[in-house]
């Protein structure tokens, strides 16, 4: 199995530095001037020889998580509509800026630009800057939606390699309800004008 992830994010490094430990093939995709000096990612890229362009990086992969700045997704899904998506999985780990109707966006473009592939949302409660927002490693579970494919074990077990519990919120209707969670928690660390930052926890009564 191989992944493809694609945006020079934290997140992106992160999940990517998880599952090449868990013993899976990774390579991240990246827009033509970013910048692989960064020591970090000079180093992912020494060591593994992993980074190369958006077309590039899905070309290669069989799973797609794309985990990007919401400026640079409109890139992506011009390299999406540009490659061959036959026998792929993507993953949706954005949030789109926030509006009251949680028009879904991000998700809606991706859906756009890869209409026959199978698309779910995943890890978007970490945030682009996870683990900078999680510095203490307490958050353990990601919420994930999509339709009841055969694919959606997969996704599952796809979370699980890494150690995050994943919760199945539905089919991919919900997704906007996944980027509510994200927005509301950064309401409540903005209005408690203080370093910390707040994450929600599932709980089973």
């Amino acid at each position: 199995m191989k992944l493809g992830i694609l945006g020079g994010t934290m997140l992106a490094k992160t999940l990517g530095k998880k599952y090449l430990e868990a013993g899976l093939s990774v390579v991240f995709g990246v827009r033509n001037d970013f910048d692989t000096e960064n020591s970090d990612w000079k180093k992912l890229n020494r060591l593994h020889n992993r980074i190369c362009p958006f077309e590039s990086a899905i070309i290669q992969s069989e799973f797609i998580l794309i985990c990007c700045d919401n400026k640079n997704l409109n890139e992506i899904c011009v390299a999406l509509k540009n490659v061959d998506l036959d026998n792929k999985i993507i993953i949706d780990c954005t949030n789109a800026n926030y509006d009251q109707k949680l028009s879904n966006t991000n998700t809606r473009l991706i859906h756009k630009a890869a209409p026959k592939t199978p698309i779910f949302k995943a890890f978007n409660n970490l945030g682009i800057d996870y683990p900078g927002s999680d510095f203490l490693g307490v958050i353990k579970e990601t919420y994930f939606c999509g339709d009841n494919i055969p694919e959606k074990t997969r996704v599952k077990r796809l979370i699980e390699l890494i150690g995050f519990r994943a919760v199945d919120a539905g089919k991919m209707d919900n997704a906007p309800l996944l980027e509510a969670f994200y927005h509301l928690s950064k309401e409540i660390s903005w209005n408690k004008q203080e370093p910390s930052n707040y994450h929600f926890k599932l709980v089973s009564v």
